[in-house]
């Protein structure tokens, strides 16, 4: 066993085993007394997850599987995020990336050629040396191009390090870059140290799997460097930057290809599992710690395994859960299987997608053995979340709620995300967010989770396109440690006909606050919340929620007592700009502007219409405070609840990292624009490898 893994080990029994019991017994969200692990952040940490356990044995359980570690550094960390500073309007959001400045772009962006990208529903990865503390030279995240890349020219497949603004100029800077001989349409993930990668390929409409051994100060972007081809049976020994392909075929040796399966590594087992496009789910051997080969069997359990005998039928990315043994992953024919990793038996669904075909992988919650998988169409007019049972039947449906309508032609349904009360309820209850009505404009959708991790309540959020366009992956992140109090945001984006006025009808990634309310919680004025029908409510007093959920009014402007908490209601969330003020001009009751401090200021206690005065007022800056226009009655309602930036084509599935506690770095998010950026950092029309942070975004 390597040194790492020996460490993980023992961090599994000894930290996790405190983390979590501590957590069961007392209810409380305990913080892990140790830190520095490394931390790989890809595609799979968003899909499979934990919910927290209620019992030891589910603890017992859990502890097995190395991603449950990992997700306890992410959900406990401490986090210190720079505060923004007073006269920085873009970042007086508290955790909000983007601010109204069209020109805003971000942190940085740096080129990954013209024409690339990592694709719609792909996603870059991130590696963190230490959990606890960035390094400018060895952390570093990684993105796929997806071009052909040439020696000595176009990479396919390219890491930054230097990412951060207290880094040694310049920031970022380049790595690695490589040819590895094919495209790379599919999501990278790393070994546990970080030293290796692995992914999938497709050269010649045939697809492989690759393993990458990489080397520090080694190419670039436009001047890549091809890594030496080894063996499996030599690519263990082998000098980086070296890597080792093989081949995908099929049950009868026939070579197929991998343009939509990333790979799922298991870091327990060494194993890992991908899926092609006639439809056979892949499992491979020793990959980054022994001698990389994929299982192959004549007699049962036979690999690899055909999910549909029907016909081929491309399949998604798949997702392996130790807790039930179990994989999952659906296909372009709208069907869901459930494969037992030891014995290879695979049960389908019913068909559950008549659209696009199920494009995303599935969330798994492992702790509570269920899955999420996103339909575009259902067949009865709408686009919909199904929810598995580890187990299920065949032919089973699951059970189902809708997040709009659909068409004939539907647009892709993305994963979504839950939130922050779902991970630490103890009993998988919260909320879940998707970005649905894959038959007309993007909308976000709330999805209510009760007990158990079932499907409830749906509510309608605000559409974030004006027509008809794809949507993103969405994320949500909890930053327990912003200024004024905790925060919490979803992320989503729009490939075109962004709402907001920045994105100027253009490719769009906006976020909306999404914290959730908690029963005898403390919260500070200003602070903000999404209750149950989709609005803001900000807090205008300092105190304590009561044990019960209020009854939250659908009025705007009301005021609401909680506890000894007061509640100010902002206003359903949308992706609109609020216009600003105006001299002379006639405002109605309810009426929002946006004043120059980023404040949402609500006209109240009048009735009709009133009229502002010549000169802008001095609004306040504090929650509930009212100011005097003329004949006009401003109430300051909180903070603007959502930010944006403009992204060409919109953007890849995002990657956040938001887990450092001290160094040079707060939290960034990372993503690939699906078009060619007009001005990315100092090149022009290419596609562009972007961090987007708390910190300046000007």
């Amino acid at each position: 066993m390597s040194g790492n893994a020996a460490r993980f080990v023992r961090l599994g029994v000894g930290l996790v085993g405190l983390v979590i019991l501590g957590c069961v017994l007392t209810g409380q969200a305990a913080k892990p007394a140790r830190q520095g692990i490394p931390l790989p952040t890809d595609w799979s940490h968003s899909h499979l997850i934990f919910s927290q356990p209620n019992s030891v044995e589910q603890l017992a359980r859990l502890e097995e599987d190395p991603r449950f570690e990992q997700q306890l550094y992410r959900r406990y960390q401490a986090l210190r995020l720079p505060a923004a500073p007073e006269d920085d309007a873009e970042s007086a959001s508290q955790f909000g990336f983007w601010g109204r400045n069209p020109r805003s772009q971000g942190l940085w962006q740096q080129t990954l050629g013209a024409g690339a990208t990592v694709g719609a529903g792909n996603f870059p990865a991130k590696f963190s040396f230490s959990s606890g503390t960035a390094s400018c030279a060895s952390d570093f995240v990684v993105f796929s191009t997806g071009l052909t890349g040439t020696t000595g020219g176009q990479a396919t497949i390219a890491a930054f390090n230097n990412l951060y603004t207290g880094c040694t100029a310049p920031v970022p800077a380049v790595y690695w870059a490589y040819n590895t001989g094919g495209q790379i349409l599919t999501s990278p993930v790393f070994s546990r140290d970080g030293s290796q990668i692995a992914f999938a390929q497709t050269s010649g409409g045939l697809g492989y799997l690759v393993i990458l051994k990489w080397k520090a100060s080694n190419g670039t972007v436009g001047a890549s460097v091809a890594p030496t081809s080894e063996t499996p049976a030599t690519y263990f020994g082998c000098t980086a930057p070296c890597m080792t392909t093989i081949a995908l075929e099929d049950g009868s040796l026939i070579p197929t290809n991998d343009v939509s399966s990333s790979v799922f590594y298991n870091y327990g087992g060494d194993i890992a599992w991908v899926g092609d496009s006639r439809g056979w789910l892949h499992q491979f051997t020793g990959v980054f710690l022994g001698t990389p080969a994929e299982v192959r069997t004549a007699t049962a359990p036979i690999w690899p395994v055909q999910m549909n005998a029907g016909g081929p039928l491309q399949l998604a990315s798949a997702v392996y859960d130790h807790g039930s043994g179990n994989v999952f992953v659906g296909d372009q024919g709208g069907f869901f299987y459930e494969v037992n990793a030891t014995t290879a038996v695979v049960t389908k669904s019913a068909q559950v997608d008549f659209g696009t075909g199920i494009v995303a992988g599935p969330i798994v919650d492992s702790s509570i053995g269920v899955a999420y998988v996103f339909s575009s169409n259902n067949n009865a007019g709408n686009a919909s979340v199904y929810r598995f049972k580890s187990g299920f039947a065949a032919g089973s449906a699951g059970a189902k709620v809708s997040v709009g309508a659909t068409a004939a032609t539907p647009k892709p349904l993305y994963e979504g995300a839950l939130d922050s009360a779902y991970e630490s309820s103890g009993t998988a209850t919260g909320a879940l967010y998707v970005c649905g009505h894959t038959g007309g404009a993007p909308t976000l959708y709330r999805i209510a989770i009760t007990a158990g991790g079932v499907l409830g309540a749906v509510r309608a959020g605000p559409a974030i396109a004006s027509a008809t366009t794809a949507c993103s992956p969405v994320i949500d992140v909890l930053n327990p440690n912003a200024t004024g109090g905790p925060a919490e945001w979803i992320f989503a984006s729009v490939q075109a006909s962004g709402t907001p006025g920045p994105c100027a009808a253009g490719g769009c990634i906006m976020n909306f606050r999404s914290l959730p309310w908690t029963a005898t919680t403390g919260y500070s004025i200003g602070q903000e919340i999404l209750d149950t029908r989709f609005q803001v409510e900000v807090a205008t007093s300092t105190g304590t929620s009561a044990a019960a959920r209020p009854p939250w009014s659908a009025a705007k402007g009301t005021i609401l007592t909680d506890g000894t908490v007061t509640w100010l209601n902002q206003g359903a969330v949308t992706a609109a700009t609020p216009a600003t003020w105006l001299a002379n001009h006639v405002y109605a009751v309810g009426t929002e502007i946006l004043d120059t401090n980023n404040n949402i200021q609500l006209v109240t206690a009048a009735v009709g219409t009133r009229t502002s005065g010549a000169s802008a007022p001095t609004f306040s800056t504090v929650p509930g405070i009212t100011t005097t226009d003329n004949t006009v009655t401003w109430t300051n309602a909180g903070s603007i609840a959502t930010w944006n930036l403009s992204s060409t084509g919109g953007t890849s599935g995002m990657i956040i990292d938001n887990t450092v506690t001290s160094g040079v770095s707060g939290s960034q998010i990372y993503f690939s624009t699906l078009g060619n950026q007009p001005t990315c950092g100092a090149t022009t029309n290419v596609g562009c490898a972007t961090q987007a942070s708390q910190s300046a975004l000007k």
